[in-house]
């Protein structure tokens, strides 16, 4: 009897172009969460892409609320996510999202702190006796 591999192929993500030129750091993860790619970069949760129905379509950019206001001076057509207030959200159908999505990564990959966040640790959950 014929063994079948358990392993699932690692399924390319739509917008996963907007990430490689981070993608071959180091420090580079990339994993799911919530429905999203999430991507981290020297241990910070610095981005998630997103493909469902808005708001959940394009970029989300976790970072602190203190960096708000600078990121969306100097990137244009980035908003706060309507429903994760804390962070900022580029939707792929902004006319010139492929440019600022760039620009994005372009900042991630020389280290503006702005952007990420660092991962919460998860909490261990009691054991039932």
């Amino acid at each position: 009897m014929a063994m079948t591999s358990s392993k699932k192929k690692n399924k390319t993500y739509r917008l996963q172009w907007i990430i490689e030129p981070i993608m071959e750091e180091p420090s580079y993860l990339q994993r799911s969460m919530f429905g999203c790619q999430a991507c981290y970069l020297n241990g910070r949760l610095v981005l998630a892409l997103t493909s469902g129905e808005e708001p959940w379509n394009g970029l989300l950019i976790p970072t602190d609320h203190k960096f708000h206001e600078s990121i969306r001076k100097e990137f244009k057509n980035i908003k706060q996510h309507p429903v994760l207030k804390k962070w900022l959200y580029l939707p792929e159908a902004t006319e010139d999202f492929e440019t600022v999505a760039s620009d994005i990564v372009e900042a991630i990959k020389i280290n503006d702190l702005r952007f990420g966040v660092e991962p919460q640790e998860k909490k261990q959950r009691k054991k039932k006796k």
